[in-house]
């Protein structure tokens, strides 16, 4: 048994190490030319450089306009975050500590938000934000970002929250807290692993939207990250390595995020697995 069971933990390491290999070789090799000047990049994509070129992140920067892109990026992540984890926790700690009439139609509906292809919605969230006057406006990115997210936002946060001893609001209340007060002074502190896990996991989406940037916002001066790239890519098409400096700077921001929240992403996930 011992033997079948460190063969098991073996090759699931291995399967694990092969996996994470393949998901970081294209980003090692982005980064690496990155730092190549164009010369060395066509002789070889696949070999270090001689020189790290910084040049080509100021470069890239310019060429790209991303100093606008980068702003409107940060606006539009850090809003919809903020409005989807404050909603979302509201929400779940309402639904996980009181009981009312409707709260499992209610906690269905958005569970059913979860199932809903978001690009199927494009379309029709494209006429509401039309009616609203709100069209390349960054609002009709926050919105949407925010309606999106609830769903998953609400399902991790409840199933964590659910588990919490009902000793909590009692001494709360013995103290003379209010329903908001033990929410904000009691809850939401012991409630920080899976908020981080939320909130890792709504800015990777909302960093990294394409679509609805794309067909909501047509002016230059609210267009976020990935649309600028996809910009960059058609301008510089023949510098290859601006490209890569631009991706790399498109990156950072996210491995800052998973690093800073990684070991609350992964206690939190687990909890609210186990827990919900």
């Amino acid at each position: 048994m011992r033997k079948k069971s460190g063969l098991l933990t073996f090759l699931t390491y291995l399967l694990l190490s092969a996996f994470a290999i393949i998901n970081i070789f294209p980003l090692f090799w982005m980064v690496v030319d990155s730092f190549k000047t164009e010369q060395e990049y066509a002789q070889s994509p696949f070999s270090l450089p001689t020189v790290l070129q910084f040049s080509n992140y100021a470069k890239a920067w310019e060429v790209a306009n991303m100093n606008v892109y980068f702003l409107n990026s940060v606006i539009i992540t850090f809003a919809s975050l903020i409005l989807t984890v404050l909603l979302g926790a509201l929400a779940a700690y309402f639904l996980s500590r009181f009981q009312f009439k409707l709260r499992g139609f209610t906690y269905g509906l958005f569970l059913l938000g979860m199932i809903v292809p978001i690009h199927a919605t494009l379309i029709p969230i494209f006429i509401i934000m039309q009616k609203l006057h709100l069209l390349d406006t960054r609002w009709s990115l926050i919105l949407p970002y925010t309606a999106f997210h609830l769903s998953l936002t609400i399902f991790i946060l409840e199933g964590f929250m659910k588990g919490f001893p009902k000793d909590l609001e009692e001494s709360g209340v013995m103290d003379g807290a209010g329903v908001f007060r033990i929410f904000w002074s009691i809850i939401l502190p012991i409630t920080r692993p899976a908020m981080a896990t939320v909130v890792i996991l709504n800015f990777i989406y909302n960093w990294n939207e394409y679509l609805f940037a794309l067909v909501l916002i047509n002016s230059s001066d609210l267009k976020t990250l990935p649309l600028g790239l996809a910009n960059f890519v058609g301008i510089e098409t023949a510098s290859l390595t601006l490209q890569m400096a631009a991706l790399t700077i498109a990156l950072i921001p996210i491995l800052i995020f998973y690093l800073l929240l990684q070991k609350q992403l992964v206690n939190g996930m687990t909890a609210g697995s186990v827990k919900g």
